[in-house]
């Protein structure tokens, strides 16, 4: 264990000489005050720290003592439910130490509960040979999420003892007897937060996250283990999304990271997520999630360590064979910290200033998604999908952040404060938006929803596009110069947004859509368009086309329960029908 001396503090970094047994990302303990800190950079005995405490009164001559170990979180029961700050220290048993809302310097409390005893089942007996990543027996951690217990990474051998009882994390559960002799197991584990945890392999996406969101699911769906970017300008909404997404997403798990965003963004996250009912459940959101919350107010190297607790925390369940969706809010606080950081080891600066190896550092992180066979002697898949969102200053998404995002990820739902001013929600601009997992997952949708599916999409999409380039004849010439095909077709594309696109979150029903749902709505604006193209060529006039009273039905079916879509799409779709052929009897006449 290395210890030195602080010789020079500059905000959040600190050197300290001395410290040549310490390795890179090595913690430390820094002053009287043992704040927690991380080894970033060696040159011969100086090491340069980024601390995760304010680090104001420190100053040269102070103690630092190495742990030896790289940052780790500990994993087992009681993650679930726990609101922890960026190095997993859970803020309520901070509170009761501090006996203050503001965080005390130096505070060490231990991430896992260490009083509270779980009922632990084995899954396995005596004698079984057993390797990394398999499942020796289950915890019921809370009503929806059943906690597995697997063999820690890297241990294999025959279990000798294990029993059913109530124990502590730290409680011995069973001994392995490994080539190494006999090793005690416990319910917790730690992981280190920088390295990805293993597994047999990855697996190409083909199935989407249902989202219930009609932009999404429809226009640009994101594959289960895949990974998505929103980035947007103040108030355009990404916070609104990623809160949908946590509650709709077809998801076993959330892990929702508030990396550096305001203070009051990451309050309404904590104060809601606990009264959200989980619509799967009927229970508490919060059965089934962890948040980490980092503010902008805490030192930015906290931002950093946000970003890899969370991620490691979401991947040891999807090694438990769960389906994970972890919300970043937002990366971009995230990247302004590797800025600082940079600037204060003196680092040859990139574009605007970011260090040079932004893109490398983000991929890293983005790149810890995915659906994979886990470890172990069953065949057992997980998934992490990973939405990132990107506040682009001014909503300018050529900054490097977003465009080094851009290059990694491969659904970007692009927000637009012009939509959000126009109250149009969610405000994803479906000319700048694309997934390209859509090839991949036709496939999907044709077989598991409706054969024409991705047909019925795709003619969704060319209706808009051509809506832009006609919008463009009507801004030079006015609408007196369309033709009335063209006109129809503008009132077309005009159904598919405020129709279809538009979605109320508060609204009981509108918040959430299935598929067939979704498949029904996109199915009456192509009939609205096609019947109506077809009653225009025998005769009718595009004004009565436009004021046809079904339209109103058209724009209400969204609000229609589950149960009913199949006997409300008929009648809609007869009700089209018989005004379009009373339009064309009055014209005969």
């Amino acid at each position: 264990m290395s210890k030195g001396i602080i010789k020079k503090v500059a905000g959040p970094l600190v050197v300290a000489s001395g410290m040549r047994g310490a390795n890179m990302y090595d913690v430390v303990r820094v002053s009287e005050r043992r704040l927690i800190g991380e080894v970033i950079e060696m040159h011969g005995d100086e090491a340069s720290i980024q601390v995760y405490e304010e680090t104001s009164g420190l100053g040269p001559g102070a103690p630092v003592e190495s742990t030896g170990m790289p940052l780790s979180v500990e994993l087992g029961p009681g993650l679930i439910q726990s609101i922890y700050d960026g190095i997993q220290r859970p803020l309520d048993d901070i509170l009761k130490v501090s006996g203050t809302n503001l965080l005390t310097r130096g505070v060490e409390v231990p991430s896992l509960k260490r009083d509270i005893k779980w009922h632990f089942v084995p899954t396995v007996v005596p004698g079984t040979y057993v390797e990394a990543g398999d499942v020796i027996g289950t915890v019921q951690e809370t009503a929806v999420v059943l906690h597995k217990i697997m063999v820690p990474i890297g241990k294999s051998g025959r279990i000798r003892d294990l029993k059913e009882g109530e124990f502590t994390v730290t409680d011995k559960i069973a001994t392995l007897e490994t080539e190494n002799g006999p090793e005690d197991l416990t319910l917790m584990q730690k992981w280190p937060v920088r390295q990805g945890r293993p597994y047999k392999k990855k697996i190409p996406p083909t199935q989407p996250l249902i989202t219930g969101q009609r932009v999404v699911d429809t226009m640009f769906p994101i594959a289960k283990g895949g990974v998505a970017a929103v980035p947007g300008p103040f108030g355009s909404g990404k916070t609104v999304i990623q809160h949908q997404l946590a509650k709709w997403a077809d998801a076993d798990i959330v892990v929702y990271i508030g990396c550096g965003e305001r203070g009051n963004e990451m309050t309404d996250v904590l104060n809601e997520f606990p009264e959200l009912k989980d619509p799967k459940t009927g229970r508490s959101l919060m059965e089934r999630t962890v948040l980490i919350a980092n503010t902008s107010d805490m030192p930015v190297a906290a931002r950093e360590a946000s970003i890899y607790t969370g991620i490691t925390v979401a991947e040891y369940f999807r090694d438990m064979g769960y389906s994970v969706a972890l919300m970043a809010d937002s990366t971009s606080r995230w990247a302004e910290a590797l800025r600082e950081m940079s600037g204060r080891l003196q680092e040859m600066p990139g574009e605007e200033g970011y260090p040079a190896y932004l893109g490398s550092r983000l991929a890293q992180f983005y790149e810890r998604a995915g659906m994979v066979q886990t470890l172990g002697t069953e065949e057992r898949y997980g998934a992490l999908s990973v939405i990132g969102a990107v506040s682009p200053a001014g909503g300018d998404i050529s900054e490097p952040v977003s465009q080094a995002t851009l290059r990694i990820v491969k659904v970007f739902w692009s927000l637009d404060s012009a939509l959000a001013y126009k109250r149009h929600f969610p405000a994803i601009n479906w000319l700048t938006s694309y997934s390209l997992y859509l090839d991949s997952m036709e496939e999907w949708f044709n077989k598991n929803v409706y054969p024409d599916w991705m047909y019925c999409r795709n003619r969704l999409m060319r209706l808009l596009q051509e809506e832009a380039e006609l919008q463009e004849i009507v801004q030079l010439v006015g609408m007196d110069a369309l033709s009335p095909p063209e006109r129809l077709r503008l009132e077309a594309a005009r159904s598919v947004r405020e129709d279809f696109l538009h979605q109320n979150s508060f609204h009981e029903i509108d918040t959430y859509t299935s598929l067939e749902k979704q498949y029904r709505m996109m199915k009456l604006v192509l009939a609205y368009y096609q019947e109506a193209a077809e009653a225009m060529n025998a005769g009718a006039d595009i004004e009565e086309l436009v004021n046809l009273p079904v339209r109103e039905e058209i724009g209400r079916y969204k609000y229609t329960e589950e149960s009913r879509i199949q006997p409300a799409y008929e009648a809609v779709r007869a009700r089209l029908k018989e005004e379009l052929a009373a339009l064309l009897a009055r014209k005969e006449d």
